[in-house]
C-alpha cells in the first residue's frame, strides 16, 4: 500500500497595528496538517510620525472627512504592503508562494455595545483591494465584523489561535497578551469546559499615551519611569471603579474607551507625573490579576504565558508578580513564538481558517450566536 503524500505546507502572512500604533507586525507561518502552526519570519515596520498622528486624531474624531479618511488608509496600507515585501525580501519568497495575507487593519474604534444608544460597530481602518494589489497576494480582512452581526463583541479574537497554538495540556494555561489592551485567554484542561477570554481592560494604551505627554517618545522603557513614582491610592481606586472592570464577560474595549481623556477627567491636577505612570502600571497590575481571579477564583498556582509589548516592562511585570504570587510568568518562545509575534500570527492563522471555511472565532468568547468563519476574500 502507498503511503500518500504528505499534505503542502501553506504559507501565510499575517499584520496587525494594535492599539498602541506603533507600526505594523508582519509575520509569516507555516501550516501543516497535525501540528501547530510554525512561525518562519518576522518584519517590524515602525510607523511614521505623520502616519501615527493622523491615526490617533481619527481615534478619538467625533467628525472626519472622507479625505481625511483615505489619505489615512491608504498611507496605512502602504506602510502593510511595505512590511510584507521586506518579509518576502528577508525570506528570498514570491508572492505566489504565499497562500494568503490576513489583514486586520488600524481598529478606529471599537464599540460593540453602541454608543448613545446606536447600533454595535468595530471599526478597522483597511483597504484589502489596495492591498492585494500592491502585493500580487490574496488577501482575507475585515475579521472582527461576522462576530459582530452574530452578536460578539468581535474581539478578543485571539483565543481561537492560542488554543490552536498551545493545544489543551495537562494542566490549565492561562495566556496573557499586554498590548494596548490587556486580555486574557484561559485553556482548561478539562476539553469539557470550553475556552474562555476576555480583556481586562488598559495596558500600554494609557502607559504610552501619559509617557508621550510627560516624557516625549512613543514608551516607557522598562517601565523606568513608573518605577521613579509611586502609586496614588486614591487615584488608583477612581481607575478601578469605573464600571467596566465589573463587567462580567464576553467583555472587550478599546482605545475609544481607555484614553488620555477617561484618565485627565479623574485627576486633580496636583499628582506628579511619574506617580500617574505608577498608578497606571499598578492599574494594569491589578485589573489582569482580578481577571486570573475570575477564571481560576481559588488562587490555585498556573502558568501566565505572557506576550505583547508590556512582557518587556520590567516594572509591569514585577507588579503582576505581585499581585500574582502563585502564578508562574513564561514565555511563548518556548513554543517557538516570541512575545511580540503572537497577535500578527493570530491573523495569519485567521486567514488560513477562512480559505478552508472553519470558524474563527470562540463562541464562549465573545459571545457570539454560534462559531462563524471570519473575514471577506480579495484576490490579487
Amino acid at each position: 500500500m502507498k503511503t500518500p503524500p504528505a499534505a503542502p505546507t501553506l504559507y501565510y502572512i499575517g499584520l496587525m497595528s494594535g492599539t498602541s500604533l506603533d507600526g505594523v507586525d508582519a509575520a509569516l507561518i507555516a501550516i501543516e496538517s497535525e501540528t501547530p502552526p510554525r512561525l518562519v519570519a518576522t518584519h517590524a515596520e515602525p510607523m511614521p510620525d505623520t502616519l501615527h498622528s493622523a491615526l490617533l486624531a481619527l481615534c478619538h474624531a467625533e467628525q472626519a472627512s472622507f479625505a481625511q479618511l483615505a489619505f489615512a488608509e491608504n498611507t496605512f496600507c502602504a506602510l502593510q504592503a511595505q512590511a510584507v515585501k521586506a518579509l518576502l525580501a528577508k525570506q528570498q519568497l514570491s508572492p505566489h508562494q504565499i497562500t494568503a495575507i490576513g489583514s486586520h487593519g488600524q481598529t478606529i474604534e471599537h464599540a460593540p455595545s453602541g454608543h448613545q444608544g446606536g447600533p454595535a460597530y468595530t471599526l478597522q481602518l483597511d483597504n484589502p483591494s489596495l492591498l492585494a494589489e500592491l502585493t500580487g497576494c490574496t488577501v482575507v480582512a475585515d475579521f472582527r465584523r461576522r462576530d459582530l452581526a452574530a452578536g460578539g463583541q468581535a474581539a478578543p479574537l485571539a483565543p481561537a489561535f492560542h488554543q490552536a497554538l498551545f493545544g489543551r495540556k495537562s494542566a490549565d494555561q492561562l495566556i496573557l497578551n499586554l498590548g494596548g489592551i490587556a486580555n486574557i485567554t484561559w485553556l482548561p484542561r478539562d476539553e469539557d469546559h470550553p475556552v474562555l477570554g476576555f480583556d481586562t481592560g488598559p495596558a500600554n494604551v494609557l502607559l504610552d499615551a501619559w509617557f508621550a505627554e510627560h516624557q516625549g517618545g512613543r514608551f516607557d522603557q522598562d517601565g523606568a519611569w513608573a518605577k521613579s513614582g509611586q502609586v496614588d491610592e486614591k487615584l488608583l481606586a477612581d481607575f478601578l471603579a469605573d464600571p467596566f472592570f465589573r463587567q462580567p464577560p464576553p467583555r472587550s474595549t478599546g482605545r475609544e474607551y481607555f484614553h488620555v481623556a477617561w484618565l485627565k477627567q479623574r485627576l486633580t491636577g496636583r499628582e506628579l507625573p511619574a506617580d500617574v505612570q505608577a498608578t497606571l502600571a499598578e492599574l494594569t497590575a491589578i485589573s489582569v490579576a482580578e481577571g486570573v481571579g475570575q477564571l481560576l477564583p481559588n488562587g490555585q498556582p498556573t502558568t501566565l504565558i505572557t506576550g505583547g509589548g508590556g512582557a518587556h516592562n520590567a516594572y509591569l511585570m514585577a507588579r503582576l508578580a505581585h499581585h500574582l504570587p502563585n502564578a508562574t510568568f513564561t514565555s511563548p518562545t518556548a513554543y517557538g513564538w516570541p512575545e511580540d509575534w503572537i497577535e500578527a500570527g493570530a491573523f495569519a492563522w485567521l486567514a488560513h481558517q477562512r480559505l478552508h471555511h472553519l470558524p474563527g472565532n470562540l463562541p464562549s468568547v465573545t459571545g457570539a450566536q454560534g462559531p462563524r468563519v471570519l473575514g471577506g476574500i480579495y484576490a490579487p
